[in-house]
């Protein structure tokens, strides 16, 4: 492989990503990205400046899909409740990789120089917990949810998600429809009887 072959820059992302979540931002080094994918590292700080930057690129690059599929719920969906279901199914059954990399931005962002917490943390904000705020301000408006702080519901979803997020929670599978439909009854309704 060389770093002028097509797709080099996405080959690093897909690597680095599974690199990442497996040994964390400190425990890896350059080397063992451009080791794993077989070029040297001058090719690997051709495509991304610094392990900072790499690191961020694949976060961004999650963030970005989140917010497309948020985006596509809300457009496609009526009612904020069932927003909220397609909202915890779309993250849930998709890839234990790709589940952990929210957990990988949230725990390891510390990190990085603050500069790019600071643009990470506006980029999360604006990108997936301020879209569920959203939705979840949208059924509180129209009557639908009760009226409660609209950050503390949200952490509150996405703190009964956490631990799917964490491959070894359910493996390499996605998590049962069955442990979606829950989580989102638990949220939307409670557990009382």
């Amino acid at each position: 492989m060389n770093n002028s072959e097509p797709g080099l820059s996405e080959q690093i992302l897909r690597i680095a990503k599974r690199l990442f979540i497996n040994k964390g931002y400190y425990g890896l080094a350059m080397r063992e990205i451009s080791d794993e994918l077989g070029v040297s590292k001058a090719a690997l700080y051709y495509h991304f400046k610094d392990k900072e930057q790499l690191f961020l690129a694949i976060l961004q690059a999650h963030l970005e899909e989140i917010e497309a599929g948020i985006n596509q719920i809300v457009a496609e969906t009526g009612s904020s409740a069932e927003q909220i279901r397609k909202f915890v199914a779309y993250v849930l059954s998709q890839p234990a990789e790709q589940r952990a990399t929210i957990r990988l931005a949230s725990q390891e962002i510390v990190h990085l120089s603050p500069t790019s917490r600071k643009t990470f943390g506006k980029n999360y904000q604006d990108k997936f917990v301020g879209k569920i705020q959203s939705i979840l301000r949208a059924g509180m408006d129209a009557g639908e949810f009760r009226g409660l702080q609209v950050e503390v519901a949200t952490w509150a979803l996405l703190g009964m998600m956490y631990p799917y997020f964490y491959p070894t929670h359910t493996g390499e599978k996605p998590v049962p429809n069955k442990t979606i439909q829950e989580i989102t009854d638990i949220y939307l309704k409670g557990i009382k009887k």
